[in-house]
C-alpha cells in the first residue's frame, strides 16, 4: 500500500490494543509507515498482556526488566481501562486525534452462552466512545471501528452486537460533525489468538485427530497484515460512514487442515456445527451489494443512511453476495497464504513435508 504520512504527529488511541490485530497494528504504527504518531496509547483490561507488549516493545529481559511509566520518552503508551466503563473512555479519549477502537468479545461459542457480555463490550463499548465524542465536544479527528465478516446477515451473538457496533459508528457521523467515523470488515486472521490454525497445529503436532466442525464450512482468510492494510486504507481514503472489506482468499476449513498437514498421515474427525457458527461466511450480502464500489483495491460498502453518502453516481462494483462459498482456493495455494501468515507456521509446514 502507499505510504501516506496521514498519522504524523497525531494521538493514537489503540483501544483492544493487546490482542492479535492491536499488536500488528502498533507495531506498524511504530514503524512510521503512516507518519510517525506523537504517541500511540494501547488501552486495554489485561495489565499482563500490556506489561508483556511494554517488555517486547522495550526489547529488556524480563527479569531484569524495572518498567518506568512516567519518565519514559517512548511514543507508546499503555493505559489500564474497559471500553464498557464510560468515564475510564472518557478520560483516555481527551488526549487523542484517532483511535482504533479494536476491542470486542469476538469467539462466538462464548457470546452464545454469554450475550449480554457481548452486548456490553461490543455495542455498549462502541456507544461510549461516540457518546464521549458527544457529550465532551472532543476534537477527534478519525474512529475506526473494526468489524467482521459474521456482522453480514448475522445469525450468531458475535456477529449480531458487531451489526449494531458497526451502525452505532455509522450513524455518529450524524451527531458528531466534527469526527469521520469509518468501519472495517473482514474474515477469519490466519494464526490469530484463538482461531482455527493455532488449534490444528497443536493437534497434529501432538499426534491427535484434526477436529474440523463440517467438510462444507468455508471461511474467508487473511494474514494479520493484510487486516491491517484494510484499517490503513480505510484511514487514508475512506469517507464518513464507509465500510472497508478487503478482498481475500476464501477456503474450505478441511483444506486449511490438510494443507497444515503436509505429508503427515492425520485422521480428521468432523464433530458438528458449533453454537452460533455459519456454513459459509459473507463479507457483502446482497443487499448491500447496490452501494458496494470499488476504492484502491478495496470494496467500499457506502453508508446505509443515504444523507451520508457523498456521491450518488457510481457503479456498483458487485451483482451478488461476496460469499466464502465462492472460488475457493486450493490446498496448494492455501499453503502459500500461511507460509506467509507467521513465520512459525512456515517452519512447521517445512518440517512436515
Amino acid at each position: 500500500m502507499e505510504q501516506s504520512k496521514q498519522l504524523d504527529g497525531k494521538r493514537v488511541l489503540v483501544t483492544g490494543g493487546t490482542g492479535s490485530l492491536g499488536k500488528t497494528l502498533v507495531k506498524r504504527l511504530s514503524t512510521g509507515e503512516m507518519g510517525m504518531p506523537a504517541s500511540i496509547t494501547v488501552f486495554s483490561r489485561d495489565e499482563a498482556k500490556q506489561h508483556y507488549m511494554r517488555l517486547d516493545h522495550m526489547r529488556r529481559d524480563v527479569a531484569t526488566d524495572d518498567v518506568i511509566y512516567e519518565n519514559s520518552h517512548d511514543i507508546l503508551r499503555f493505559r489500564i481501562g474497559d471500553v464498557r466503563d464510560y468515564s475510564a473512555v472518557c478520560a483516555a479519549l481527551r488526549d487523542t486525534d484517532v483511535v482504533f477502537h479494536a476491542a470486542a468479545l469476538k469467539q462466538v461459542p462464548s457470546c452464545e452462552y454469554f450475550p449480554f457480555e457481548a452486548v456490553l463490550t461490543n455495542v455498549i463499548g462502541a456507544e461510549n466512545i461516540v457518546r464521549g465524542i458527544r457529550e465532551n465536544g472532543l476534537n477527534i479527528e478519525t474512529v475506526v471501528g473494526i468489524s467482521t465478516d459474521k456482522a453480514c446477515k448475522p445469525i450468531n451473538v458475535m456477529g449480531m452486537t458487531k451489526a449494531l457496533q458497526e451502525r452505532i459508528f455509522i450513524e455518529a457521523n450524524r451527531s458528531c460533525a466534527g469526527t469521520k467515523f469509518v468501519c472495517v470488515r473482514y474474515g477469519n486472521v490466519v494464526a490469530s489468538r484463538g482461531s482455527i490454525v493455532p488449534l490444528f497445529l497443536e493437534q497434529i503436532e501432538q499426534g491427535h485427530t484434526v477436529t474440523v466442525t463440517l467438510p462444507e464450512m468455508t471461511r474467508f482468510l487473511l494474514t494479520l497484515d493484510r487486516a491491517v492494510d484494510t484499517v490503513f486504507g480505510a484511514i487514508v481514503t475512506g469517507n464518513r460512514g464507509d465500510t472497508y472489506v478487503p478482498k481475500v482468499k476464501a477456503a474450505r476449513i478441511s483444506d486449511v487442515a490438510k494443507a497444515l498437514m503436509g505429508d503427515k498421515d492425520v485422521p480428521i474427525t468432523y464433530t458438528g456445527i458449533r453454537p452460533g457458527e455459519k456454513v459459509h461466511e459473507i463479507m457483502v450480502s446482497e443487499e448491500e451489494c447496490f452501494r458496494t464500489i470499488e476504492r484502491n483495491g478495496f470494496y467500499v460498502i457506502l453508508p446505509v443512511l443515504p444523507e451520508l453518502r457523498e456521491n450518488f453516481d457510481f457503479q456498483p462494483a458487485l451483482t451478488s453476495e461476496y460469499s466464502s462459498q465462492d472460488n475457493n482456493i486450493s490446498i496448494d495455494e492455501l499453503r502459500e497464504l500461511l507460509k506467509t501468515a507467521n513465520p512459525d507456521i512456515e517452519r512447521f509446514m517445512a518440517a512436515s513435508v
